[in-house]
């Protein structure tokens, strides 16, 4: 394989303020990956043997809890980083990654870590104010299940999956990438039937279009009136 060149990652918010020669440092200590999709890129308890920067498609990272239910805790954009174990001080993965699409990412030995915040002041930084953003959007979904109806839950989901992926169409906003009904009910703690029942009725509405793993947001301000609970129930 031939060597990366540092336009991979430059201008990636991540490693801001880097120097031509650190990135081509970094990028050279990096392989490149392809995760045909559904395949997963690591999962949940394995040794954390490496770090990775998506560079395109997307990865739905899902946690698998005690009782054998899977939860949709994020997904991953291109430009992120991933698998960052070390970065929360922890060993093995804490939850499994899964190729929504086909992938390609950098993956880097995670021995690096240590090397890479230490020399790299900046991008350390910047990689712990990803976590700490995580930690708040997890924080918000833990807030958000407990506080907000279900109509409310999945609003607030798929306007977030629309700011992060959006691609504008005829029809509206599409979610760029598969999803599928049960997908967004592993995101908002309810019920395929729930979720069913509500993309229907707001199919009907004309806030939404969704058909086979596509859901595309036809009235987002509508849709963000719901989240916001500023809709009367009939």
């Amino acid at each position: 394989m031939g060597s990366l060149d540092r336009s991979l990652i430059a201008g990636l918010s991540v490693f801001e303020s880097l120097s031509a020669a650190d990135l081509d440092r970094i990028v050279g200590q990096a392989r490149s990956l392809r995760i045909p999709r559904d395949q997963p890129v690591f999962e949940q308890e394995q040794e954390a043997h490496s770090f990775f920067l998506l560079l395109d498609g997307h990865v739905r990272v899902v946690k698998s809890t005690p009782d054998g239910h899977e939860v949709t805790v994020r997904y991953i954009s291109p430009g992120e980083l991933m698998g960052i174990a070390h970065a929360l001080g922890r060993t093995t993965y804490p939850a499994n990654a899964i190729a929504a699409v086909d992938c390609v990412a950098l993956a880097w030995p995670s021995q690096l870590w240590p090397t890479f915040a230490a020399e790299f002041p900046s991008f350390g930084a910047n990689t712990y104010k990803a976590v700490g953003s995580r930690l708040q959007d997890a924080h918000s979904r833990v807030i958000e299940m407990s506080t907000e109806q279900v109509d409310q839950r999945v609003a607030h989901a798929l306007l977030k999956l629309v700011k992060q992926t959006g691609k504008r169409t005829e029809e509206g906003i599409l979610i760029d990438f598969p999803i599928s009904r049960q997908d967004i009910a592993e995101m908002t703690g309810t019920t395929l039937h729930t979720v069913s029942r509500l993309l229907s009725a707001w199919e009907g509405e004309g806030l939404v279009r969704s058909g086979r793993q596509k859901v595309t947001v036809v009235e987002p301000h509508r849709l963000l009136l719901i989240a916001e609970g500023r809709v009367e129930k009939g």
